[in-house]
């Protein structure tokens, strides 16, 4: 989860650096009211209408989001939205966007690693509800989806398919393949990943 987190806000970043793009990190917080509160779906349908929002404003919103458990036991989530200088995003609470408790935006200076952090507390996955998503991005494009796709494959799988962005899927049957080529690498076997072609 930490991996997916950090690549997939350092492309988002990078690449509105590198389109010359000026772009502010802003951090938003939706808190439950309710302990019990989660629903599958209540930070897809935020996120869905923060970007219905963004494309109004002649936006595409490039996001990054991580659930954490807090003491009391509710779900938050962490948002971390990168807009252009001058449009601020309203509160998703005030919107009727998150109507499940409240929410809290602020500017962030180190985005990703803010993220990480409560990434990192996500290790202990038993304790969340069942079938939550504890993170997820969006506004990637094609090629930095591929590579956040690469870095989230097993590091046996990486080593034999070792050029960064590489498509590769689970072969039917066991083992991988690579999309491109239809190279393939047998089953779990880590200690002698052996491609074959």
């Amino acid at each position: 989860m930490r991996r997916a987190v950090l690549n997939a806000g350092d492309l988002l970043q990078e690449g509105y650096r590198q389109g010359g793009f000026r772009r502010q990190a802003v951090l938003i917080t939706l808190t439950y009211r309710e302990v019990d509160g989660w629903r599958n779906r209540d930070v897809s349908e935020c996120l869905k209408r923060m970007r219905q929002w963004a494309a109004r404003k002649g936006v595409e919103l490039g996001y990054v989001w991580t659930a954490e458990l807090q003491k009391r036991g509710a779900v938050h989530y962490h948002i971390v939205c990168w807009l252009p200088p001058g449009l601020s995003m309203p509160k998703p609470d005030k919107q009727g966007w998150w109507a499940h408790g409240m929410t809290r935006i602020e500017r962030a200076r180190r985005p990703v690693g803010y993220l990480v952090k409560y990434a990192s507390k996500g290790d202990d996955v038993e304790q969340f509800p069942r079938g939550l998503r504890l993170h997820g991005r969006g506004g990637l494009d094609r090629q930095q989806r591929r590579v956040v796709g690469w870095w989230l494959l097993p590091r046996y799988v990486r080593a034999v398919f070792a050029q960064l962005g590489t498509v590769v899927r689970r072969a039917p049957g066991g083992g991988w393949f690579e999309v491109a080529t239809g190279e393939w690498l047998a089953g779990w076997r880590p200690e002698v990943p052996v491609p074959l072609g």
